[in-house]
């Protein structure tokens, strides 16, 4: 098993896996990632348009667009010169993302966070503007082995719901620039939209130590919450043990993002908008998959 991973002063002198300007200013807040499991889907460029803004491109690895459910847990949450708050520092969480770009700048655009702890929640939305919601999340580690099941349970929301055991099976890779591993997971921004203003943040860590996985996943509607519905094949796998992160401040990049513009499935509690909620009536196709995956690229 992977080494537990470098501290911040190996953040901040470690450079990515590719070359990137430094941020601007100081970075603001710590984190660390444990347990995580990638899983992304090959889905049709033209779903997921309406539901990212116009300013942002759909970014695609071969002409072909994807999106990402992610599960993990945080820990160590703690602001620039503050210790860690107990109350807020730690939690589960899981995300349904895709990738942009912005003016050839790649970056990640969340979808919608599911997380276990309403304070945390409540701080992260004005400040980060990302889309979270209330959800009842167990993680649990028995050797290798994770196991990992959330229940969305904010009010209004339309149903989301994720249940998979995972473990890694092989020994720790890194992933090489140009290959379909390296662009899905070496990404160090995100953007964000709030009150019609478009976001980014800025984010640094080491390149990530991956490696391959076995997975069984037995239920998932996170999609499907987005009028999103997975094709059925075998999702791309992978895992990381544990991540040391920087954020630094969200910086505006337009003060008026295309004016009027709402997402297609207008969610409430999402990018800011309190919108009527919509629920999906279509079931996942998605049941039982248990699959490995080569981790050489």
């Amino acid at each position: 098993m992977e080494k537990p991973g470098p501290g911040i002063p190996g953040v901040l002198h470690r450079p990515p896996a590719a070359p990137l300007p430094h941020p601007r200013g100081r970075w603001i807040m710590s984190q660390r990632w444990h347990n995580l499991l990638f899983a992304h889907w090959p889905v049709p460029h033209d779903a997921l348009r309406p539901l990212i803004p116009p300013n942002l491109c759909v970014d695609t690895f071969d002409g072909q667009a994807w999106l990402g459910i992610i599960a993990f847990r945080l820990s160590g949450i703690r602001l620039r010169g503050f210790p860690e708050i107990r109350l807020v520092s730690r939690f589960p969480e899981i995300n349904v993302r895709t990738y942009v770009t912005l003016n050839g700048k790649p970056g990640v655009w969340f979808l919608s966070l599911d997380a276990d702890n309403p304070l945390a929640i409540a701080l992260a939305r004005p400040w980060f503007h990302l889309p979270y919601f209330r959800a009842k999340i167990r993680f649990q580690t028995q050797g290798d082995t994770i196991r990992f099941s959330s229940r969305r349970t904010s009010s209004g929301a339309p149903p989301a719901e994720f249940e998979a055991s995972y473990r890694p099976v092989s020994r720790v890779y890194h992933t090489r620039p140009g290959t379909l591993d390296h662009w899905l997971t070496e990404r160090y921004c995100y953007y964000a939209l709030a009150g019609g203003r478009l976001y980014c943040c800025d984010v640094r860590h080491p390149p990530w130590s991956l490696q391959t996985t076995h997975a069984c996943i037995t239920t998932n509607s996170m999609a499907l919450a987005h009028g999103i519905e997975l094709p059925p094949v075998e999702p791309l796998l992978h895992y990381a043990h544990r991540m040391q992160a920087l954020i630094w401040p969200v910086r505006t990049m337009m003060r008026r993002a295309r004016a009027g513009w709402k997402p297609a499935l207008n969610l409430p509690l999402l990018h800011g908008d309190p919108g009527r909620s919509v629920r999906p009536n279509t079931p996942s196709q998605f049941s039982k998959h248990s699959l490995r995956r080569d981790g050489s690229s």
